[in-house]
């Protein structure tokens, strides 16, 4: 088995648990069905939108608007600051205020249904492109993203089982870079995953 049919394998398994799939230079802002306005967007907007309208009804589109800008805003140069504040709109949801018959509503407004799991936008990403354009260039793809609501929560970074120098410690080092050179794909990640077929571990963003 090499790292493709890996990727495929895993894919696979994905799908048996309800993920749906897509191959990322499909959604890519020049692909046949883009769901990205430039390589350097990492979160799927029309598919928050639609989640974030259909978990929380009867809240008016300006109030969604806020949330998803409150999501999409880095308020920190640091990676771990931004990654910290994403993972308590997660838990604790996103609070906004609208005005209704001239009078202000605060709520709260939640990125996950756990109520009812499939009421939510399960979708396994292959080969998901993304370039940073501040401070510095770079280009890279992870294997695999998970995305949750348009959300890249998970990120799989797969090795070749047949290649002795392919190994987890290799996988782990890979997406340090990945974080160096690209750390706003990864303001959103709650687990990182490496795996080469016969093991793997996970962790979080600052995991060792």
């Amino acid at each position: 088995m090499n790292e493709t049919q890996l990727e495929q394998l895993a894919l696979e398994w994905l799908a048996d648990l309800g993920w749906s799939h897509v191959f990322g230079p499909d959604i890519a802002p020049d692909g046949p069905a883009p769901e990205r306005s430039g390589y350097d967007q990492v979160i799927l907007t029309d598919r928050l939108r639609d989640a974030l309208a259909r978990i929380n009804p009867g809240l008016p589109p300006a109030a969604l608007d806020d949330a998803v800008r409150q999501i999409t805003r880095s308020e920190s140069p640091s990676l771990v600051e931004n990654n910290r504040r994403f993972h308590r709109f997660l838990t604790d949801g996103v609070d906004v205020a609208y005005l209704c018959d001239g009078r202000e509503i605060n709520e709260k407004i939640w990125l996950v249904d756990l109520d009812d799991l499939a009421n939510n936008d399960w979708l396994a990403v292959n080969q998901f492109t993304v370039t940073r354009v501040r401070a510095g260039s770079g280009t890279r793809r992870p294997d695999i993203v998970l995305f949750v609501n348009g959300l890249p929560l998970v990120d799989i970074e797969l090795k070749n089982p047949e290649d002795e120098n392919a190994t987890l410690r290799h996988a782990y080092n890979q997406l340090q870079t990945y974080k160096a050179d690209i750390p706003d794909r990864f303001v959103t990640n709650e687990l990182l995953v490496i795996a080469d077929g016969l093991a793997a571990r996970g962790g979080s963003l600052t995991s060792g």
